[in-house]
Order: structure tokens, then sequence, then C-alpha cells
């Protein structure tokens, strides 16, 4: 890949955009010519079959996020969010990172995870030791299931026991629930597991005399983790009338309220995840999953706390690190036949799994990265307003080089409203007519 023809991206107009991409061949020429055609779009036929009751398209904006270096290898990211300031506060933080080294990674052996949950067992300890006591066939029994995966090197590999009560509840029963370890290679392999558990079930209710009641992966990959870390020295944190130290030691400060109150965790989260979330969508993953995991991932040590650690090292560097399940695929559900997702794949450089979780977890600490920086020095809305007054424009009626105006104008007004960009554009159309 060839940066230098990626410089002021974002000052490029869109067809110069996708040359730039071909030119530093992010892009191939056929898929050049989709972007310049508009021609980037589900068609009716497949997602009619993707889907119940189909009626038509939603789409979403496609983006690229700039000068990430990731593991010493620069990437496009792709993104695909419909929020203003997103793609720029990311392209801006890894900017920042990137001066300072980049992102490193490292991730965990990817394995999923399935349940057997069993009602009304009447002996939990002896089930227990039996269940154990039969690991080898069981796991053989889950792989019988699915032979494909087990070809492929992957397949159940362990399994634990976990005995489920709520103590403060006495209507609440107990139940035993077996977790099946599960290696589904580069798929996300939702149906490979659910598969496996349906297929052990009936052997699970004869060891144990119970009745299994659920069979069915779980969306926390508590064994499917993902690590990113960056160091950036304080020089590089400066900004307007804040030194590099102060900005450093605020963004600490800011993590640590995120830390210990629910209440600011959940946002400065949420900051994480427009980040995460556009790189899943647009890669044709699982978004849902992926928020269900990561949130409850935040609440592991019983509260609700921050996704991310901002720390100070002996130099006086700010530090950054975050760790998320993310069990994403390469392969399966829409990856191979969304036009949009083959795409995304495609710019990333058609990633393995692993590496398409070191790009997401290092996209989710640079979203953080800049709204926190923004959050402790200049405020959130000045830059997030900049962008947003493109979107009034557009509702007020603007059309191609009067957005910009519109929005120029809008940026430095005392009202940012609707109204003020319908009076503004009305004024320049008028100026126009003259």
């Amino acid at each position: 890949m060839d940066t230098t023809y990626l410089k002021k991206f974002y000052k490029k107009k869109h067809d110069d955009k996708i040359n730039a991409l071909f030119l530093a061949d992010v892009i191939s020429k056929q898929e050049k010519d989709v972007l310049l055609n508009r021609t980037l779009e589900l068609d009716s036929d497949t997602a009619n079959h993707m889907i119940e009751n189909y009626i038509g398209n939603y789409s979403m904006p496609l983006g690229v996020a700039m000068n990430y270096i990731i593991d010493q290898e620069e990437l496009v990211v792709p993104m695909a969010i419909e929020e203003p300031s997103v793609i720029a506060a990311s392209s801006f933080a890894a900017k920042i990172i990137g001066s300072a080294g980049g992102f490193k990674t490292t991730v965990t052996r990817r394995m999923m995870i399935g349940q057997v949950t069993l009602k009304a067992v009447p002996n939990l300890e002896v089930a227990e030791q039996k269940i154990k006591e039969a690991k080898k066939d069981i796991l053989s029994r889950a792989n019988e299931a699915h032979p494909s995966i087990v070809k492929r090197g992957g397949g159940a590999k362990n399994l634990e026991v976990r005995i489920l009560t709520d103590d403060t509840n006495n209507n609440i029963p107990t139940y035993l629930s077996v977790h099946v370890h599960i290696s589904t290679q580069e798929a996300m392999g939702a149906n490979i597991v659910n598969t496996m558990m349906e297929s052990i079930a009936p052997y699970l209710e004869e060891l144990t005399q119970g009745k299994a009641l659920l069979r069915i992966l779980t969306n926390y990959a508590t064994e499917c983790l993902a690590t990113s870390t960056c160091v950036i020295p304080a020089h590089k944190l400066k900004t307007g009338e804040f030194s590099g130290e102060e900005v450093r030691d605020r963004i600490i400060e800011a993590n640590q309220i995120a830390t210990i109150d629910p209440y600011r965790a959940v946002t400065h989260n949420k900051g994480i995840m427009n980040g995460v979330d556009a790189v899943v969508l647009a890669s044709g993953n699982d978004w849902r999953a992926i928020e269900a995991g990561v949130h409850a991932y935040a609440s592991r040590s019983g509260q609700y706390r921050s996704l991310t650690s901002w720390t100070k090292n002996d130099a006086g560097d700010l530090v950054g690190e975050l760790t998320l399940p993310l069990p994403v695929g390469t392969v399966g559900g829409s990856i191979s036949i969304h036009p949009g997702a083959k795409l995304a794949h495609s710019i990333m450089g058609h990633p393995n799994a692993p590496k398409l979780e070191r790009i997401i977890v290092s996209v989710g600490l640079a979203q953080n990265f800049a709204a926190v920086r923004a959050l402790v020095t200049e405020g959130i809305q000045k830059g997030h307003m900049g962008l947003h007054a493109r979107s009034l424009a557009i509702s007020a009626g603007a059309k191609g080089d009067h957005i910009q105006q519109v929005a120029d104008i809008l940026k430095h007004s005392k009202h940012k409203n609707l109204q003020r960009a319908k009076n503004i554009l009305l004024n320049i159309l008028e100026e126009f007519e003259k």
C-alpha cells in the first residue's frame, strides 16, 4: 500500500477519494468501477433470501478510516456508520497513535462456547463427576455432529461444568450447565456450535438423569479475547491551552471516573463501540452479538466499568489498553454474499479472523482516545457539531456544493439548528439567483 496517495484524504472529492484508494493499491480496478458507478448494492434476489418479509434495502454510509498502523502494518479500515464525526475522530486518533509507533495487539486462541443447560438433575455433584469422567466421549460426539470443521483443524476441544444457583431468590431452582469450548476456525460459528450442542444433549440427559432445557452457543465469548495497546509520549498530546502532561492526566482521570461510575462508563464504552460496531457491520459480522458480549465483559467484576485502561508509565507516556471478546468471522453468514462486506474484507487485505479481531479492537481503542481527549479539553461538541452541520444542511434541502457552504456558515452561528440551516440556504440561493 502506497499511503502517499491517501494524504488529506478527507479533503478530496468523492470520485478522487475512490481513485486515491485504487492508486494506493487498497482496492482493485473492478472495485473502483463499482464504487464510481454507485453499484455497491445488495441485489433484491439475494436480500430476499437473507431475511423474511423482505421489502427493500436500508442503506448505511460506508467510509474508510485512515492512518492505522497495527502491529507495524499500515491499514485502511472500512466503517459502516450513520453518525458524523466517528470516522474523522478514528482517523485523527490513529494518526497520533501511529506517529508514536501504532497499536500492538494480542489475541487468545479463538474458542466459541456452547451451552447445554439441564434442569431437574437429581444429584448435581454426581452428575458433575459423571460429565467430567465422560469428557472424551462427549467431545467426540460433538465432533461427530460436524466433521467438516474437525477436518479443518477445529472442533470441540474442552468442556467445563457449572452449577447455576441464586442464593438471593429461593424461587429459582438450581440448574446444571455444560460448557463446550469449540474452535470454529474462520467462522463465527453459531450454527456449528448449536448443531454440536443439540447433538450431545440426549447423552448429557442420560448421564445426569436431568432434562436438557437449552442447547445453544453463548455470545459471551470469554475464550476469544483481543487486546490492543498503545503508548503516546506526552508531548504529542498538547492541544490549545493544555500542555501534553495536562491532557495525559485528564485522560487518566476521566478513565478513572468511568471505572467507578456506571453512569459514565456506559457512555464511555458507547464511544468505544462507535468504532467497533462500524467495522463489525462493514465486515458483515453480527454487531448485536458483539455488543451483548462486550457489555457483559464490562460487568465481569460485578459492576459495569470502563473497558479501556489509561495509565502513565515511568517515562511519563500515556499508555492505553483495551481488551474485548470478539467472536467475529471471515466466512459464513452474509460475509460471502453481501457486496459491501466483500469489499470491506478486500480493503483490509482479506484478513483472517484473528487479524480482523486485532483491527477491530485497535479501532475501539482509537475511538476511545479521540472521544476522551476531546471531552477533557475543548469539549465533545466542537468537533461533533462541525460535522453535524452537514447533516443539518442536507435536512434543510441543500444539495451539491451548497451543503458545505451552509455547513461552514452554520458552524459559526450562535444557533446550530435546522431552522437556522434553512435560513442560511435561502440566503445562499437568493444570492446565487442575483
